[in-house]
């Protein structure tokens, strides 16, 4: 991606190198994560999440240590790049709210190492990045991307970008009360039920963080050679089917959460082509036309 010159977002709390904050409960999506990267290493996905619940619980130090580290140069990097694409994202969906009649009210960016206290309980790298409607910040560790490079082979600073517009997706979905009432219908149905509708969310996050990379590229002339292969390849590696494949050598269809690859790569390439909101229809279409 062409960054140079782009401004830094200021809306961003640099918690690396702290540890603790009080701990809290691990809430659906937390144990979804956990779980995930479980499968994902070989590992006992129940074992990982009650290992995470009783850590939550029982464990760890309440108090923030204040000594920071020195952080490497690729380190500083990353966190450079993550500020300028949140940026990116405010500058793309304050004028596309602007249009719509409405404000777009910026959400903050935690960048954070091993674990964080949010207001949806306690976060952990292992979740991987991910949005918190209570307080209306997405949060990053950064070593996700190297996981993503080493573990999944989806590498590229515009794989990297589309993980960020994928949560600030989600930030969207709450201003405009879809992700709230999704989630009120999802705390009434069975795992399986409300399962199809966390996917609908999902895809429906890849397609705004499709939509986020047209008119940033529209605006900016960001995008380079190479770039639309990176964030289709990256949201291929973290379908569900191929996540789960690749964990245990096969999959159940009514555990995924965030949908198939086909999927996320069919709403992402959606968004990007056409930067037209309304196409955004995960929760009018039927499940054949997902």
């Amino acid at each position: 991606m062409r960054l140079d010159g782009r401004r830094e977002s200021s809306n961003v709390e640099d918690r690396r190198g702290m540890s603790g904050g009080t701990k809290a409960g691990l809430g659906i999506g937390g144990i979804i994560m956990v779980a995930l990267f479980a499968w994902l290493s070989g590992g006992d996905p129940v074992s990982a999440v009650m290992q995470q619940m009783q850590e939550n619980t029982f464990g760890g130090n309440t108090e923030i240590e204040q000594n920071q580290p020195e952080f490497t140069e690729e380190e500083q990097q990353l966190a450079k790049f993550s500020t300028q694409i949140l940026a990116g994202t405010e500058d793309v969906w304050t004028e596309i709210f602007r249009q719509q009649g409405a404000q777009y009210e910026v959400p903050k960016m935690v960048l954070y190492t091993g674990g964080v206290a949010t207001a949806c309980g306690q976060g952990s790298a292992a979740m991987g990045p991910f949005y918190c409607p209570g307080d209306q910040k997405l949060y990053i560790d950064l070593s996700f991307f190297t996981t993503m490079k080493q573990q999944l082979g989806a590498d590229g600073d515009f794989a990297y970008a589309y993980v960020i517009a994928h949560e600030v997706g989600h930030h969207v979905e709450y201003l405009t009360g879809i992700l709230a009432k999704v989630h009120e219908q999802m705390s009434k149905l069975p795992e399986a039920e409300a399962n199809k509708l966390s996917v609908r969310l999902e895809l429906l996050a890849d397609f705004y963080a499709g939509v986020w990379a047209h008119h940033d590229n529209k605006r900016f002339s960001s995008l380079e050679v190479g770039d639309i292969e990176e964030a289709i390849s990256c949201a291929q590696v973290i379908g569900d089917d191929y996540l789960q494949k690749k964990a245990r050598g096969y999959a159940v269809p009514e555990s995924f959460n965030h949908g198939t690859s086909k999927q996320r790569m069919k709403w992402f390439k959606l968004g990007l082509e056409t930067g037209d909101i309304t196409k955004g229809t995960t929760f009018q279409c039927s499940d054949a036309e997902l």
